[in-house]
């Protein structure tokens, strides 16, 4: 009697994104049937500007509703009691399932420092109240070595004072990120305003989140990072996701070039 192949068990979080639309003024921004996120590592979204992408991303989150449709998380990859609707919740919530965003567009924290701002992210929502506030020591304690570890690897100029350039804003950003260890993390161009050896030191973290078992999805106009580090990639134009494939396939189909690429890209 022969062996039999041993069954691998995905245990990756996932999202199903169903018949989900989203219209603007009339004019339909998203409208997506069915889509899986998470069942690779980390995943692309790719397309032209205007192609839904970002909207996309803040409808999972629920900082955009739905005009109709459902987007599930599924916390061990299949149909199970923990399926969590997304699209029900608030979006102040989607942290408290491990579902984690950069933004896009720079925020900050004005009036907190580097290091304060960093602290603030690491802290449970239990103390995030005024009269939490002797409690500090316990979140400085348990996330000091985190933080430094993230301040030394990205070379902060001085933690003590503000964030200033745009680069060190989102940079920032993404360590907030880093800081709530997401189970599913989608990263909105996250390499936007950063040097190039900042951007290497990101990607590696995020690759070694991945290997680690969180599922990563990443919108990006970098598309070297793209091809470099995605498993997969989903190409979206119209609001519509159109192909999904390996960086080499989606990179060489005619219609990606032809609607996104340009010959000369390939």
């Amino acid at each position: 009697m022969t062996d039999q192949p041993a069954v691998v068990t995905t245990t990756r979080p996932e999202i199903l994104i169903q018949e989900a639309v989203k219209s603007f003024s009339g004019r339909v921004v998203v409208d997506v049937d069915e889509l899986t996120l998470g069942a690779a590592p980390i995943e692309g979204l790719i397309g032209p500007n205007g192609a839904g992408k970002t909207t996309l991303m803040r409808m999972i989150m629920h900082s955009t509703s739905l005009d109709r449709g459902t987007i599930t998380l599924r916390p061990n990859g299949r149909v199970g009691d923990d399926e969590v609707v997304l699209s029900q919740i608030p979006s102040h919530r989607m942290a408290g399932y491990g579902v984690v965003k950069s933004n896009q567009v720079i925020m900050d924290f004005e009036k907190l420092t580097i290091w304060d701002s960093l602290l603030l992210a690491s802290a449970d929502s239990k103390y995030e109240q005024p009269h939490r506030i002797f409690d500090e020591q316990k979140v400085f304690d348990r996330a000091n070595a985190k933080i430094t570890e993230y301040l030394d690897l990205f070379g902060f100029a001085d933690p003590s004072g503000f964030a200033g350039s745009a680069g060190e804003k989102k940079l920032l950003d993404i360590v907030r990120c880093l800081l709530l260890e997401p189970k599913f993390l989608l990263l909105d161009e996250p390499t936007a305003g950063l040097p190039d050896d900042i951007t290497e030191k990101v990607m590696a973290v995020i690759k070694r989140m991945a290997d680690e078992g969180t599922s990563v999805v990443i919108v990006e106009h970098n598309l070297d990072v793209i091809w470099n580090l995605c498993d997969e990639v989903h190409f979206m134009a119209e609001g519509h996701v159109i192909m999904r494939g390996d960086p080499e396939e989606i990179r060489a189909h005619k219609t990606v070039v032809e609607k996104y690429l340009g010959e000369g890209h390939v």
